[in-house]
């Protein structure tokens, strides 16, 4: 199960990354540092991907190169790149070699997925990044993400939000509201499937967790006890399983009645299993992440009115969010200039360039999206600070990964107290280690 789940996190790095990468890279760039520049400091960052050539003009350049090269202009220094993809790791995992290169002291500052983020921040090899002076302007959903004992140990460029895209014509043609709950929910895949839609909700072994986050959720990031609540899982005073039922109950529901082909979804990738029907009109839901409808290569130019809604929860549409984020060594060599590069990278500035190129939702509270009509309902609910997390630093057990392992197991027939079972042997595991 731990290196499916290493598989499945290290997923989230590319689901920020790929979309942003310049279709002008070559290979000629991977060393850019050259001789007259020799004398200039250097920060080194460890990541998934290489630097682009400067020669580029910066439209070709990814939004990230941009920002960094911000920093180096504006500190006279230069970030060298170190990527996973140019090191013969073998089978090792990109969150395999970040925790031996952050556990060694290998590099300045790093790219973390959020079990990665947990890990080295409670082994103590994260710095404190609430000394930088533009985490002031941090939303809330990012501080609770990635505290670890009580220490902000990463932050993000941006924001990741998973929603519901559903085909509003197909809802308007059978006098359908968009739902808000999960009985709502239910009630409307009955509907479709009354009408001919055999299946209406196109499905991938990746994110129906997002189902089970959303209304695990909704009262614990929402109901103004977060801190305390988190505090009593960790402690074992609650238990996981408990939260999760509900989610759980809901899933086998949806595949008892034919909502989701589970064996269908038990095998299929993201967005290219699901995505054909959808855009053909013959499924009117499936699930995705915000930049899914920015891109044409998946759900940015359908033939029909495209809305991105939160997950049915007790409290109404829910986005669940995920996000990676940059921690810094603790023990960096460059520690002085290291924290200057982060700040300025996260700066209102940099972060507006950045939002405006990726089209994503800023970690600054003082940054908008300006995003396309399709993404509204779900940016609104984002505005009003109405979220879950499925990937937070600050519980023991790691969320997305697992969460997602187990609902393959249900996929698989696993009854719904099996799949309780195993949240509670990982509380149990994660209170011994503890």
């Amino acid at each position: 199960m731990k290196n499916k789940i290493k598989k499945i996190t290290t997923i989230l790095i590319a689901t920020v990354f790929i979309f942003a990468m310049s279709a002008c890279k070559e290979k000629k760039s991977k060393n850019l540092i050259i001789s007259e520049q020799e004398d200039k400091k250097i920060v080194n960052l460890f990541g998934p991907m290489e630097k682009t050539n400067p020669e580029f003009d910066n439209v070709a350049r990814n939004a990230f190169d941009t920002t960094i090269a911000i920093a180096e202009k504006k500190l006279n220094l230069l970030v060298e790149y170190k990527t996973y993809t140019a090191e013969n790791y073998q089978e090792k995992t990109y969150d395999d070699v970040c925790l031996d290169r952050a556990r060694n002291n290998m590099d300045d500052f790093y790219l973390l997925n959020p079990d990665t983020i947990q890990i080295l921040g409670s082994e103590g090899f994260l710095a404190d990044l609430s000394i930088l002076d533009n985490a002031e302007n941090l939303r809330e959903v990012v501080k609770t993400a990635n505290t670890v004992n009580g220490k902000l140990v990463a932050i993000p460029q941006e924001i990741v939000a998973h929603g519901l895209f559903v085909n509003k014509d197909m809802f308007d043609k059978y006098n359908l509201s968009l739902p808000n709950t999960p009985e709502e929910f239910l009630a409307c895949c009955k509907v479709f499937q009354e009408n001919g839609i055999e299946t209406p909700v196109g499905a991938n072994r990746w994110w129906l967790e997002n189902f089970v986050f959303a209304q695990a959720y909704a009262d614990l990031y929402n109901g103004g006890n977060t801190e305390v609540e988190i505090q009593a899982l960790n402690s074992g005073e609650k238990k996981y399983s408990d939260y999760m039922r509900p989610g759980f109950m809901f899933l086998k529901e949806l595949i008892d009645n034919g909502y989701v082909d589970a064996k269908k979804a038990l095998i299929s990738e993201a967005i290219e299993a699901e995505g054909p029907d959808f855009l053909a009109q013959k499924t009117p839901i499936v699930m995705a992440y915000w930049g899914a409808a920015n891109t044409e290569t998946a759900y940015g130019n359908p033939d029909f009115e495209l809305q991105v809604i939160g997950f049915p929860s007790k409290r109404g549409q829910m986005p669940v969010v995920s996000m990676t984020g940059y921690g810094i060594n603790i023990n960096a060599e460059h520690l002085e200039d290291t924290i200057k590069v982060l700040d300025t990278i996260l700066s209102d500035e940099a972060l507006q360039l950045y939002t405006e190129t990726n089209k994503v939702i800023s970690p600054s509270k003082n940054v908008e999206v300006n995003c396309i009509p399709a993404l509204k309902p779900l940016n609104d609910k984002m505005k009003e600070n109405t979220y879950v997390l499925g990937s937070n630093a600050g519980m023991n057990v790691e969320q997305w990964g697992n969460t997602c392992i187990i609902v393959r197991n249900l996929l698989n027939g696993a009854s719904v107290e099996e799949c309780m079972a195993e949240f509670d042997k990982l509380q149990e595991q994660a209170l011994q280690k503890n």
